[in-house]
């Protein structure tokens, strides 16, 4: 188990690494395999892309708008991969009973926040999780791919999501900017 989590820090800070230095239009590539990672394997943040230094020729808003666009669809991809992931988890034993013994109890604990969210909002539920700043996504994406089973509406919750969360960081980031 150490060997994973110092994998996985390895994987999270290099991602991160990764991200904060590219550039061109091969950083958008960066950007895309980065959020395809986040949805499903690194609990890393994915507010990272926003600050990726890409010099692509376009004027900052539209150079963001492109980030977040192209972020959003590279989220969207690893969900679709994590939620056939889920759909397999659902009928293997031995994965479930493995999760549920692990250090944090993954499982206990979004299935209890996540079928609460499920239950009363469904897909607009997985949306609202994945619009909050700096919360793993890998938990939202894995209980409800688990719980959910329409690919297309799934997809779409984690597109939106995704685009929700970057606006609302934008919004909390630029807010403090002005204030300082």
């Amino acid at each position: 188990m150490l060997v994973l989590e110092m994998l996985d820090g390895f994987l999270v800070g290099s991602g991160e690494a990764i991200v904060e230095s590219a550039t061109g239009w091969g950083g958008m590539g960066i950007v895309f395999v980065y959020s395809f990672l986040i949805a499903f394997v690194l609990p890393g943040p994915s507010e990272v892309v926003l600050v990726a230094p890409l010099e692509i020729g376009m004027p900052p808003w539209l150079r963001l708008s492109s980030i977040m666009l192209v972020s959003a669809t590279g989220k969207m991809a690893g969900s679709v991969f994590a939620f056939h992931l889920g759909q397999e988890v659902k009928h293997s034993g031995p994965i479930t009973r493995w999760l549920r013994r692990s250090r944090w109890d993954v499982l206990a604990w979004s299935e209890n926040r996540t079928v609460q969210l499920a239950q009363r909002y469904g897909y607009g539920g997985l949306a609202l999780a994945l619009s909050v700043p700096f919360f793993p996504d890998t938990i939202s994406i894995y209980a409800f791919a688990v719980l959910e089973t329409d690919y297309p509406k799934f997809a779409l919750a984690t597109f939106l999501g995704s685009l929700g969360r970057f606006l609302v960081t934008l919004g909390l980031f630029g807010g403090l900017v002005t204030v300082f």
